[in-house]
């Protein structure tokens, strides 16, 4: 039996008695209005700031109360933002973003089917994501636009989280779908047929560590953008 394993077993025991132990500290989820108490102040988990409702909510939204933006509302700053990196694509800003979307896609590793991912930490997941976008080869401008695209959705949106988290991980479940999954089918004999579709969970830190590739990737080409004035001049022109 391996060293890891049992540290791993150790750990679950740990968390699995210290969420038995409900502390009255945390007797309120800190979204307002909700008046249901903290994980922690249950026997449901160990989370401090927010009930079960709003923390699954949090690990698939990156908000505890805003919603995703739905395809819908991001096409036309998809639109917008594809067109402007078609027409600079030779700015050696653009260039600069694509060049590191690429580098993502090679220190990537090898493809993993997404039905082999059990057991692989939030990291890891996030790299066979990138390997899974190379193998689909999803064009890196792509990437670079679904960042801008989620910058002017939230620039739009009077109502929008403006936490950076939130941010990372609406352009994270952005270009996790366009890599979709892994589909397997083989004969099983006459006439017989199977088929498996696996699509990964987009929620969790997975999100996270793919929004924060993704925003230090554009960062440079983001930061020339505000200086220029020019994500704003898109931004109107789209209302």
């Amino acid at each position: 039996m391996s060293t890891n394993w049992i540290s791993k077993r150790d750990r679950k025991n740990e968390v699995k008695q210290r969420a038995a132990e409900p502390s009255s500290m945390f007797s309120r989820c800190r979204v307002v209005g909700c008046g249901k108490p903290a994980r922690a102040g249950t026997d449901d988990g160990l989370d401090m700031r927010f009930c079960r409702q709003h923390a699954d909510h949090y690990s698939r939204h990156g908000s505890p109360y805003r919603r995703s933006f739905t395809a819908k509302e991001l096409a036309p700053y998809r639109k917008a933002a594809n067109a402007w990196l078609e027409a600079h694509a030779e700015d050696q800003w653009v260039r600069n973003a694509v060049d590191r979307v690429e580098t993502l896609y090679r220190a990537a590793g090898p493809y993993i089917e997404a039905f082999r991912l059990r057991g692989l930490s939030p990291e890891e997941r996030a790299r066979a994501a990138w390997a899974r976008l190379r193998k689909a080869k999803i064009e890196a401008p792509r990437i670079v636009a679904a960042w801008i695209a989620v910058e002017l959705a939230i620039a739009a949106d009077p109502q929008a989280d403006r936490k950076p988290e939130y941010k990372r991980v609406q352009a994270a479940k952005l270009i996790h779908k366009m890599a979709s999954g892994s589909h397997k089918r083989w004969e099983t004999g006459p006439g017989g047929v199977r088929e498996l579709h696996v699509y990964p969970r987009s929620r969790g830190r997975v999100l996270r560590y793919l929004g924060e590739d993704i925003e230090e990737a554009t960062a440079l080409l983001m930061q020339h953008l505000a200086n220029a004035g020019d994500l704003t001049t898109r931004h109107t022109a789209i209302r």
